[in-house]
């Protein structure tokens, strides 16, 4: 790419980051969620269980995290800590696609093992990150989440870098904990991980764009295509390149590009 054209797409990608970064994003996006809780815990863990469900519908997406908050009493960590056995049973009806009720009591079973054996979610994220990629510490986080006994179903929730997934969801977890925008959006609460070291959540919209701008060669939205996002991302901006994923999304879904 000519450095004239790398300018115009960096120029043009900044003015749809300023648009769609900012409060009013919130109103209609399951960041939402997270953002109804103050404590670390609450917020990473809520963010979490929201980003999991994060496929399909915008609006059942919001409202289906919003009932599992209601399930865990809305005090996800101490629910998550605290939890005796018979107090799961009221998650059993819970369904969001195809993550039904047993997942969830799954998913709140591997957290509490995460927050009483591995110091927590940021702190397993971390052990395997690299310099640049925080890919490694996905697949790492996946085999900690399901060292415990486990329904073999449950692990289709977690995508593994190592598969060759471009993890979505979870690169858009780790965008809300890691990058902090000074605009009330994304949190910035793990201070042990950088915004560098940060992934672009590839989805249908966000690939599409990227195409469509040259950002990216690869048909499918795989690990292989993010690897290629990533690169080119980080030769707009090296210390924050996931920012443009405001500009890709919004794009894609408000302005139909």
């Amino acid at each position: 790419m000519s450095k004239l054209k790398k300018q115009e797409l960096k120029d043009f990608l900044e003015e749809k980051v300023i648009l769609y970064n900012n409060p009013k994003f919130i109103e209609s996006d399951p960041i939402q969620i997270p953002h109804q809780f103050t404590k670390k815990e609450d917020i990473e863990i809520a963010a979490f269980l929201t980003a999991t469900i994060a496929w399909g519908n915008r609006k059942s997406i919001i409202k289906n995290a919003n009932r599992m908050m209601e399930m865990l009493d809305h005090s996800p960590f101490e629910f998550i800590t605290q939890h005796q056995e018979s107090d799961l049973e009221k998650l059993n009806p819970f369904v969001h696609r195809t993550f039904n009720g047993k997942d969830f009591i799954q998913f709140v079973q591997s957290l509490q093992h995460i927050y009483k054996n591995h110091q927590g979610l940021e702190a397993v994220f971390t052990v395997n990150a690299e310099k640049d990629s925080i890919q490694n510490g996905i697949h790492y986080f996946k085999t900690k989440f399901f060292e415990i006994p486990h329904l073999d179903r449950t692990k289709k929730h977690i995508s593994d870098p190592h598969k060759n997934s471009a993890a979505k969801r979870i690169n858009m977890f780790l965008r809300w904990m890691i990058r902090n925008d000074k605009n009330g959006v994304d949190f910035g609460i793990w201070n042990s991980l950088s915004p560098s070291q940060l992934s672009c959540p590839l989805d249908v919209h966000s690939g599409n764009v990227a195409r469509k701008l040259g950002l990216l060669k690869r048909k499918q939205n795989d690990g292989k295509a993010l690897t290629e996002l990533d690169k080119a991302l980080r030769q707009l901006d090296a210390n924050d390149p996931v920012k443009y994923d405001f500009a890709l999304f919004g794009l894609g879904v408000f302005e139909g590009f």
